[in-house]
């Protein structure tokens, strides 16, 4: 029977510690490459060059961390998350001068577009 929601967890591996099965795997294959290096980059040479890019594309999954693919709607929504944040964190002078600055930023604009609208009749 497992534990149940909210009991501490005792016993067991830490958080991130692999089981011994899965790190004698991963140190077997790992000494497998070292001991064929020499023998992986001739077999390289060997294959057609769309092949090696394809080979070598697939390698550098393994060390080149890959990038999170983000919709512009998450990415704004953690942007005006954080915003939220800073907000409630902020003393309310500090958030008054950063919404005058804001209105008259985009005050600046309107009357920026509104002369370039003037200029084009």
């Amino acid at each position: 029977m497992g534990r149940t929601k909210g009991t501490p967890k005792t016993g067991g591996r830490k958080a991130g510690t692999t089981n011994k099965v899965t790190g004698t795997l991963k140190d077997f294959i790992a000494s497998l490459i070292n001991g064929n290096r020499s023998k992986i980059e001739a077999d390289l040479q060997e294959v057609e060059p769309y092949q090696r890019l394809m080979i070598l594309e697939r390698l550098m999954a393994y060390v080149i961390p890959k990038q999170q693919a983000t919709s512009i709607e998450a990415a704004t929504a953690a942007e005006y998350r954080e915003l939220a944040r800073l907000i409630d964190t902020l003393p309310d002078e500090t958030i008054n001068r950063i919404s005058e600055k804001i209105i008259l930023m985009q005050k600046t604009k309107q009357d920026e577009q509104q002369r370039t609208f003037e200029k084009g009749d």
